[in-house]
């Protein structure tokens, strides 16, 4: 039954069943829509956790730039939220394109004339990667009005993607946040909050010190305070984060809304 929310209700005669074996395990049900694979939500949780510092980018690599600098960085992001925005693509396609183009910023130098190109091309390949329909390759050239051509587009995602060793399965900060939302059962408030807070530390180049589990935990630690639903045992034991572990990461992503 459809809630009116996308969420799939099951009937009070499966309820019962389901609640009837579970009688005797530790299965902690987080959402009755079975595309949540419940019983494997653990498992998933334990391996994002694990290979997200594989995907880190290097938290300096401006040092090595010599054509651009995080200023550069932020008015890049900053529009690509607004093509984001306009071909109205899931969130998860606007954080992995950002992690994309700061990790090949940190293996390839490149000039500011190039910079909206490597752009691009991020959320090119993270809407392919995503995306059920995806707008086309000539939309993207459209987006740039005309800077680059197809050909451009093409053999950026070629250099990209070699770079990069093709490696475009990761968690994000939506990721951590979609898991973290589940295990403190977030309100719809709460929630678009820590989003929002989310989504304004992308243009922010000093967070790339953090990792993406920490933003988002971080981002819900604002959100849960300022709305006072904050349960500090409750916060520690369903995101891994203490208090003090995230106390840096909260100030900087407090700095973002100044």
């Amino acid at each position: 039954i459809n809630n009116g929310d996308g969420d799939i209700e099951m009937t009070d005669e499966y309820d019962n069943k389901n609640n009837n074996n579970n009688k005797n395990n530790n299965l902690v049900i987080y959402n009755k829509n079975p595309q949540d694979v419940d019983e494997y939500f653990d498992d998933i949780c334990t391996e994002l956790n694990c290979c997200e510092e594989k995907y880190l980018p290097d938290a300096n690599y401006m040092a090595k730039q010599k054509d651009i600098n995080h200023r550069m960085r932020a008015i890049l992001i900053d529009w690509l939220i607004d093509v984001h925005l306009k071909y109205k693509m899931v969130p998860q396609t606007m954080y992995i394109a950002v992690n994309l183009i700061d990790r090949f910023l940190s293996m390839n130098e490149t000039t500011r004339v190039k910079l909206q190109l490597v752009g691009v091309t991020s959320m090119f390949i993270a809407s392919k990667y995503e995306e059920i329909y995806p707008p086309e390759l000539k939309d993207f050239v459209y987006i740039t009005d005309n800077a680059y051509v197809k050909s451009q587009v093409l053999d950026m995602e070629s250099k990209m993607l070699g770079s990069l060793n093709f490696d475009i399965t990761f968690p994000t900060q939506w990721s951590f946040l979609q898991i973290f939302r589940k295990k403190l059962d977030l309100d719809q408030k709460t929630f678009n909050y820590a989003w929002f807070l989310m989504e304004l530390s992308l243009i922010n180049y000093k967070m790339l010190r953090f990792k993406m589990s920490q933003i988002a935990a971080s981002a819900i630690f604002i959100a849960i305070r300022t709305l006072n639903y904050y349960n500090k045992a409750d916060f520690e034991k369903n995101t891994g984060y203490s208090e003090s572990s995230i106390q840096e990461c909260v100030k900087e992503i407090n700095n973002n809304r100044r």
